[in-house]
């Protein structure tokens, strides 16, 4: 599935199931709640953090789903294509950094 055919996908999922989007501000803060979700198993599962148990059953990749989900609904809400923004993003990535991280010694 194309990132386009994703915001369409939850385009039509919200005014069939959702009746409409929740405002863009609220949207904003239910992503960082989600974003939260994905940190928390991270710092727990995979950095140094115990693991509760009431997390075990937590899935990291349908938290992701969550975030993508609330990324799509705010791209679909400010008129954002996805796959054209995320493309530029990428030209200027590669302008910007096209050197920079095969030159860190850091990552070596």
């Amino acid at each position: 599935m194309t990132l386009t055919e994703a915001q369409n996908k939850v385009d039509k999922w919200i005014k069939e199931y959702g009746i409409r989007y929740f405002n863009e501000l609220t949207n904003t803060a239910i992503l960082m709640e989600e974003v939260g979700e994905v940190a928390r198993i991270m710092a727990r599962r995979y950095g140094e953090q115990n693991e509760k148990e009431s997390d075990k059953e937590k899935k990291l990749d349908d938290e992701l789903a969550d975030v993508l989900f609330v990324l799509l609904c705010l791209a679909n809400q400010t008129n954002i294509n996805l796959e054209d923004a995320l493309e530029k993003n990428l030209e200027k990535k590669t302008v910007r950094d096209g050197t920079r991280h095969k030159n860190n010694e850091k990552l070596k």
